[in-house]
């Protein structure tokens, strides 16, 4: 099939407007010339695409299809001409990052800021990754370094720890919660109370940590929700569907809806850096050095 690029941009811009009128003004057409690259694609590829109707335009089955099959090709080719560029320009390095959501704070981004000034034609590529595919990732040598939170119990072969910061964990509730005014909380206190929690197949240690923490203080938490990222538990949080314990750095996600209130036995996690092998080289080298240097005020 010889789908131009014309025709596969009228049919994104049609299937996600589900308008003649909206999408041709989107692309900067007349509405006859969209209508004939439409009927030219399908022609081309031997079905009905469009469910043609007065005044809006759906996908059929067959549409629907070629839809979820296709749309990642225009960002693709995008990404593709976009990386082309920098190439030209002497960006021909990539560095590849990944990181947990719940840390991405202001220390990574000044490191990630000094980094640039130091190294302006590397591009760093960010993905926002669970613990557990970072190091997979890493393993396979689809990642060059990941900020994966806390460190695991077990060090994984052939992956190299490098702790970065070290950050306290507080008592998230909901404003107005009956010990939310308290500068200090005993666990124990809240024994009875519904827990959300990170995912333990996301943050595997996280999770660990979580439970050891509260077996320490004599109970076993009722875990009422979970989710796979710290700042939907934190949502949660804030919503007013329980309690958690959570990384300080979250209190400025929740913001007026709950609290982080200290706990009377003070807990914390080392956030680490890993990256694969026993030694780095090249621009990743750089990035490191970067890491160890004390943050910016």
């Amino acid at each position: 099939m010889d789908i131009s690029m014309r025709e596969l941009e009228c049919f994104t811009a049609l299937a996600e407007e589900q308008s003649f009128t909206r999408a041709a003004r989107r692309l900067h057409l007349a509405q006859p010339a969209l209508s004939r690259h439409i009927r030219s694609m399908e022609d081309k590829i031997g079905a009905r695409l469009i469910e043609r109707r007065p005044r809006i335009s759906s996908l059929t089955p067959q549409g629907q299809r070629f839809y979820e099959e296709s749309r990642g090709v225009l960002t693709q080719l995008t990404r593709a001409g976009e990386a082309a560029r920098r190439s030209a320009m002497g960006e021909e390095a990539r560095l590849r990052i990944g990181f947990v959501s719940a840390v991405l704070g202001k220390e990574i981004v000044g490191v990630l800021r000094r980094f640039r000034e130091l190294c302006p034609a590397v591009q760093v590529v960010l993905q926002d990754l669970p613990p557990a595919a970072q190091l997979g990732m890493l393993a396979e040598g689809n990642l060059d370094g990941g900020f994966i939170g806390l460190a695991p119990e077990r060090k994984p072969s052939g992956i190299r720890l490098i702790r970065w910061r070290n950050e306290r964990l507080l008592l998230f509730v909901p404003t107005g919660h009956r010990v939310s005014g308290k500068k200090r909380v005993d666990l124990i206190e809240l024994r009875e109370e519904p827990f959300v929690a990170v995912l333990r197949e996301a943050a595997p240690d996280f999770a660990i940590l979580f439970h050891n923490l509260c077996r320490q203080a004599g109970f076993r938490p009722r875990i009422v929700l979970e989710a796979a990222r710290a700042q939907a538990v934190a949502a949660m949080v804030a919503a007013g569907s329980g309690i958690a314990i959570l990384p300080e750095s979250l209190a400025d996600f929740t913001g007026d809806s709950a609290v982080g209130i200290p706990l009377r036995r003070p807990a914390s996690i080392d956030h680490v850096f890993a990256v694969s092998g026993p030694s780095a080289t090249g621009i990743l080298r750089t990035f490191l050095e970067i890491l160890r240097q004390p943050p910016l005020p």
